[in-house]
């Protein structure tokens, strides 16, 4: 099974290999890894991804909350865990033999956007779900694709909204009032 794991830890130096190298000497393969900051500057937020059983990687969460540098960790994939998960991919395409109209459209289906543009190629930046950019991957596969680079999985728990927080009735109006931009 496939388990997406959260740790927050502190920003010292070291952490990410001290984390890793635990992994590691478990024998556990770390499919993706996205390490970035938070919205409080004293600590990190470590996601990744790695696949096992539930009594392994109930294991592996165990002792990552022995190591005094993190402060919480998350396993996302337990149950009843609604998630938003995203990966952000940059591909160079290859536009050699006039097809890149065919690129740009495709491009433009995926919700990609084209950041930069050369002679014999354009570079397509996509995020999204794991799907949504092994998709794309395969639909850009014909024209060439002649590098590419991708974060790790990063992801966060979805707010449950709770019942008194809901709205009794629907809005009224769908309206875009005068002179507001969408």
């Amino acid at each position: 099974m496939r388990h997406v794991i959260s740790a927050l830890v502190m920003n010292q130096p070291g952490v990410l290999a001290h984390i890793s190298g635990m992994l590691a000497s478990r024998a556990f393969n770390i499919d993706s890894l996205a390490v970035g900051a938070t919205e409080n500057p004293e600590l990190s937020r470590m996601t990744f991804v790695v696949k096992g059983d539930d009594r392994v990687l109930d294991q592996v969460r165990k002792q990552l909350e022995k190591i005094i540098t993190v402060v919480k960790v998350i396993d996302f994939s337990g149950p009843g865990q609604s998630i938003v998960e995203r990966d952000l991919m940059l591909i160079k395409v290859s536009t050699e033999g006039g097809r890149r109209s065919e690129i740009r459209e495709l491009t433009e289906i995926f919700r990609a956007k084209i950041v930069d543009v050369g002679p014999s190629h354009v570079m397509i930046e996509i995020s999204g779900q794991e799907r949504k950019v092994e998709a794309f991957i395969d639909a850009m596969r014909p024209f060439g694709i002649l590098e590419m680079v991708r974060t790790g999985r990063i992801a966060l728990l979805r707010s449950e909204p709770e019942a008194e927080d809901m709205p009794e009735e629907p809005a009224q109006s769908t309206e875009i009032p005068p002179g507001a931009t969408v």
